[in-house]
C-alpha cells in the first residue's frame, strides 16, 4: 500500500533564468575588488563545482567583480554548451551587459567573448521538445496500463528533464506527483531528496525543514523495514547489514546539510555551525559535493557561522577537536589561519583574513547575503573577548590591537555599550575605556534578601495547602450521634 504523506508545493520556485539576470530596474549589485590584497583565483574556485551550480556562481562572480567578469563570462559560456537550458545563455549574457551599463565599468563588449552560435540554441531547443515529447507519451503509456512504478518512474524523469532545462515549477510538480505512486519508504525519500536538492539550487531555504522532516520520517521507516528483513532473514551477511548502514548514514549527511544550508539562509547561525560541525565525512555527501557544494564551502559556512556565535570552548571542543570537520578545513589553509588566529586573541590577523578574502566570501551563492552581518558579529565578539579582563583600557591600545584608529575604536565600543553587549563607559577627554564597577556587598545583600523573600513566599504556600488539607479532613469525617441524650428522650 502506498505510504500516505501530504506534500507542500513552494509558491516561489520560479525558471531558473529569472533568478540569474540583473535586469536594469533592480538595485545596483555591490561591486567587488579582485587584487593583491583580495586575490581570488576563479578557476580554481570553479573547478570545485558541476552543472548548474558552477553556471551559477559564475553569474553572481559576473554582476560583482568586474575585474574577472569577461573570463567568468568566458567559463560560464563553456559550462552553458554543457547544459540544457538555453534560458541560461541568455542569462549570463544579460547580466554581462548589465554589468557593463554600470557608468564607471570598463569591459570588453560580448562580441569579443561570446563565440556561442544561435545554432546551438536552436539544435538544444529541438532536442528538448523532442525528449519532453517522448518522456509524455512514455507516461501516458504507463499511466493507461496502471503500472505504479512504472508511472512513478516516469514523474520521476519528467521532473529530472524539467529541471535540467530550468523549469523549476514542472520540476517539482512531477517530483511531488511521483509521491501518489511510491509504494516503498524508499521511493518517498527518493522523492524528497529530488525535492531537497531542487529548493537548494533555488536557495528556498523556508521550504527545506519541511522536506527533510519528511525525508527524516521516510529514512526511519526505512530502516525500520530493512531491520525486520534482517530479522526474518539471518543468512543475511554482515557486509550486506554494513552497506545498508553506510547507505542510511549517506542519506543522513545529506539531511543534515540541507538543514545547515538552510538554517544559514534563514539567519540562524548557531544552529547552522552545530549542524555544519556534526556533518559526515566528503564521501558520505556523494553527488551533492560539486553538484550543490564543495568541501571548501562547508569549511567556510561551519567556521564563519561557529566564530559568530560559539564560546571558546565550544570552538575547540567542536571545531578543533573535530576530526571528521579539520579534513575540510584542508580545502581552505587560510581557514585553519583565522581560527588560530581568533584563539589566540590575535584579532588583528583575525580581521585581515576576514577582510582579504571578504570577495571570496561575498560571491559565494549561500554567503552573499549574510557575510557583512557574520562578520559584523566576529568583530564584535573580537571586542569584547579582548576587553573582559580589563577594569579599563586605553583606546589607543585596542586601536593598535585591532589595526585601527582611536575614532573607530571609539565608534565600535559605544555601539556595543549602547547595545548592551559591554558594560561600561567611555572616557572621551582622556580616550579611555571603564568597566562599570560592581558592588560585590550590595550583590550579596540583594541575592539574601532575594532568596529570603522567595523561602518567605514558598512558606505561605505551603501553610496554605496544610490548612486546606486540614479542612478537608474535617469536612469528610463521619458525624457520630450521641446516644446517651437520644435514649432519655425515648423513654420519657
Amino acid at each position: 500500500m502506498p505510504i500516505e504523506m501530504e506534500v507542500d508545493i513552494p509558491e516561489n520556485i520560479s525558471h531558473g533564468g529569472e533568478n540569474n539576470a540583473f535586469q536594469k530596474g533592480q538595485k545596483r549589485p555591490t561591486l567587488l575588488p579582485v587584487d593583491d590584497a583580495h586575490p581570488f583565483d576563479l578557476e580554481t574556485y570553479i573547478s570545485g563545482y558541476t552543472g548548474r551550480t558552477a553556471v551559477d556562481r559564475l553569474l553572481l562572480v559576473i554582476s560583482t567583480c568586474p575585474t574577472i567578469a569577461p573570463q567568468a563570462l568566458k567559463l560560464a559560456l563553456t559550462h552553458i554548451q554543457q547544459l540544457r537550458d538555453p534560458a541560461l545563455y541568455q542569462s549570463a549574457i544579460a547580466t554581462y551587459e548589465y554589468l557593463a551599463s554600470i557608468p564607471g565599468v570598463n569591459v570588453p563588449p560580448t562580441s569579443e567573448i561570446d563565440s556561442m552560435r544561435s545554432s546551438w540554441m536552436d539544435e538544444t531547443v529541438k532536442k528538448n521538445q523532442a525528449e519532453r515529447t517522448k518522456l509524455e507519451v512514455e507516461l501516458k503509456t504507463y499511466s493507461n496500463n496502471m503500472i505504479k512504478e512504472s508511472i512513478r518512474m516516469g514523474h520521476r524523469d519528467l521532473g529530472d528533464f524539467f529541471r535540467a532545462t530550468g523549469d523549476f515549477p514542472m520540476a517539482l510538480k512531477n517530483y511531488t506527483k511521483s509521491r501518489e505512486f511510491c509504494t516503498t519508504s524508499q521511493h518517498v525519500l527518493d522523492m524528497c531528496l529530488s525535492v531537497l536538492e531542487l529548493l537548494i539550487e533555488q536557495k528556498n531555504y523556508a521550504h527545506i525543514p519541511t522536506y527533510v522532516f519528511k525525508a527524516d520520517a521516510a529514512l526511519d521507516a526505512a530502516n525500520a523495514a530493512s531491520n525486520n528483513a534482517a530479522a526474518n532473514n539471518p543468512q543475511a551477511t554482515q557486509a550486506t547489514t554494513n552497506k545498508k548502514f553506510a547507505e542510511r548514514e549517506k542519506v543522513q549527511s545529506k539531511l543534515d546539510l540541507a538543514t545547515a544550508l538552510s538554517c544559514l539562509g534563514l539567519a540562524n547561525y548557531e544552529k547552522a555551525a552545530l549542524t555544519f560541525l556534526k556533518l559526515g565525512s566528503a564521501q558520505q555527501l556523494g553527488d551533492w559535493l560539486g553538484k550543490l557544494v564543495a568541501p571548501s564551502d562547508i569549511a567556510i559556512y561551519g567556521t564563519l557561522c561557529a566564530l559568530s556565535t560559539l564560546s571558546r570552548s565550544a570552538i575547540k571542543s567542536q571545531l578543533l577537536d573535530n576530526a571528521v570537520f579539520s579534513v575540510y578545513i584542508e580545502q581552505e589553509p587560510y581557514i585553519r589561519e583565522l581560527i588560530q588566529a581568533y584563539m589566540t586573541s590575535n584579532f588583528k590577523m583575525t580581521l585581515e583574513l576576514l577582510s582579504r578574502y571578504s570577495t571570496r566570501h561575498s560571491v559565494d551563492l549561500h554567503l552573499a547575503a549574510h557575510i557583512q552581518e557574520i562578520t559584523n558579529c566576529i568583530r564584535n565578539v573580537a571586542i569584547i573577548l579582548y576587553f573582559q579582563p580589563f577594569a579599563s583600557i586605553k583606546l589607543d591600545r585596542m586601536s593598535t590591537a585591532f589595526g585601527w584608529t582611536i575614532e573607530e575604536v571609539e565608534k565600535e565600543v559605544v555601539a556595543l555599550i549602547q547595545s548592551g553587549q559591554i558594560q561600561g563607559r567611555v572616557d572621551s577627554q582622556n580616550k579611555i575605556l571603564k568597566a562599570k564597577k560592581t558592588d560585590y556587598r550590595a550583590e550579596l545583600f540583594a541575592r539574601a534578601i532575594r532568596a529570603g523573600a522567595e523561602m518567605q513566599c514558598a512558606n505561605r504556600k505551603l501553610l496554605l495547602r496544610m490548612r486546606l488539607q486540614q479542612a478537608d479532613i474535617v469536612v469528610k469525617s463521619p458525624k457520630v450521634p450521641q446516644s446517651g441524650h437520644s435514649g432519655e428522650l425515648l423513654g420519657d
